[in-house]
């Protein structure tokens, strides 16, 4: 098993001499280094098998390679995902990708009862006779491009977004789509595991796979583009109930000891927050007013005891976290602020995943929820290890072709000098497909 996840998976960087495990570290995530190249690679972090990862895994010419895909040329079988998406483009080539790529002047918004050359120049571009103006026609044909290119709620106006997404051409979003595909390609390969979880942060979803099938999904939480979830796979052991929130020790300099200089100690009844004389497994519970709080919040001393905040619904955590061994403290978490699911926009957080329904993804997993008396922290190992991928995608596959989203994080942009251009230029053969 460890064997087939570190061939379906990217590279793994030490950018650090001390690593960071052997530093001591809040329930916060720290940045990915700039080593590895997230718009393609991912990270690959389990510990136990980080001596068999890959340290890169070159990406393929999907745009030449996708008509012509065979055994020969895989080691397994491509996941549904990859599979979807590669329909995908062959639809949107058959569609979108056969119009005339026809450069439209920039200028006012052209809307129904708009006429002259740039009304003329549309309606080129989107296959419609030329003659006539802007009609019904070619409003609805605007409306349908917005709707698959992401270009926010289809209006039917041609404004500045619509036509500078238009002026981009087929080829941009072809690649785009093949950027999408070789990450899917990085997920696990038909029949490598019985289970395992894909947590989309382009789409800010989870999906949990059995033999190959999607069998739940959920809305998640993710980073944000300034503490964005990266791309790595890792495997999921166990899971705490009732957790406490370990502050980092760059926090308890910045927050807690600024919050006791405004507030007192009575800060820390207040909100449930509990101080131990070090991040040892042997720490003891200390009172605060014995820690120089002043020195920590002016950074004359540095802060070597451990906040921690207590298990309850206050918590950051709330009632259970699924902890994936990783030296980036990324995991997956339920959350005190459920209202969040319901907004379109959820990349929210810090870099960890906030599921939407933890009790649901612990039954998922353990087969029932897990319970811990006297609301104390209790960890529960796993009845086997699943494996996790975090992924990014920002292309998804419908019954008649694909659904651009946004690039938040800015990983397709990166993408793409990684995969068409540079020393590992991928030539376009995009005039050369066609649809049988």
């Amino acid at each position: 098993m460890r064997k087939k996840l570190s061939l379906i998976i990217g590279a793994l960087a030490m950018a650090a001499t001390t690593p960071l495990s052997a530093q001591p570290k809040g329930d916060e995530p720290v940045a990915v280094p700039r080593t590895i190249k997230q718009g393609i690679d991912f990270v690959y972090v389990d510990p136990q098998m980080s001596n068999v990862a890959r340290r890169k895994q070159r990406p393929q010419n999907w745009l030449s390679r996708l008509f012509n895909f065979g055994a020969s040329d895989r080691r397994g079988a491509p996941n549904p995902m990859f599979d979807q998406l590669a329909r995908g483009l062959q639809q949107y080539r058959a569609s979108w990708g056969r119009l005339p790529q026809t450069k439209i002047p920039a200028g006012a918004a052209l809307k129904r009862g708009s006429t002259g050359k740039r009304v003329q120049l549309l309606r080129t571009r989107l296959g419609l006779p030329v003659g006539g103006g802007y009609d019904d026609q070619v409003s609805q044909a605007v409306s349908a491009y917005q709707a698959v290119h992401g270009l926010g709620t289809p209006d039917g106006i041609a404004g500045k977004a619509t036509i500078a997404s238009l002026n981009r051409g087929s080829l941009y979003y072809s690649r785009r789509i093949a950027i999408n595909m070789e990450r899917a390609y990085r997920l696990p390969a038909v029949r490598a595991f019985n289970r395992y979880v894909v947590v989309d942060s382009g789409a800010a979803e989870a999906y949990l796979f059995d033999r190959d099938r999607m069998a739940d999904k959920m809305r998640v939480v993710v980073g944000s583009p300034k503490t964005k979830t990266p791309m790595m796979a890792v495997i999921m052991r166990n899971a705490k109930v009732n957790p406490y929130w370990n502050v980092p020790p760059e926090l308890v300099r910045s927050l807690t000891a600024q919050k006791v200089k405004e507030q007192g100690l009575s800060y820390f009844k207040n909100f449930h927050y509990e101080v131990l004389s070090d991040w040892g497994p042997n720490a003891r519970i200390i009172d605060p007013k014995t820690v120089n709080w002043a020195g920590i919040r002016t950074g004359k001393i540095k802060p070597t005891v451990r906040v921690r905040q207590l298990p309850g619904p206050w918590n950051s955590m709330r009632n259970m976290k699924f902890q994936m061994p990783n030296d980036y403290g990324i995991y997956l978490h339920d959350t005190p602020h459920p209202e969040l699911f319901a907004e379109s926009e959820r990349h929210l957080s810090n870099g960890c995943v906030r599921l939407e329904d933890y009790r649901r993804f612990a039954t998922w997993v353990f087969g029932y929820v897990p319970q811990s008396e006297n609301g104390v922290e209790h960890q529960f190992d796993l009845p086997r290890p699943i494996p996790v991928y975090m992924t990014y995608l920002t292309v998804s596959a419908t019954g008649n072709g694909v659904v651009f989203r946004p690039d938040p994080y800015g990983f397709d942009a990166l993408a793409m000098p990684q995969m068409f251009d540079g020393s590992s230029k991928i030539a376009s053969t995009e005039g050369q497909l066609t649809v049988s």
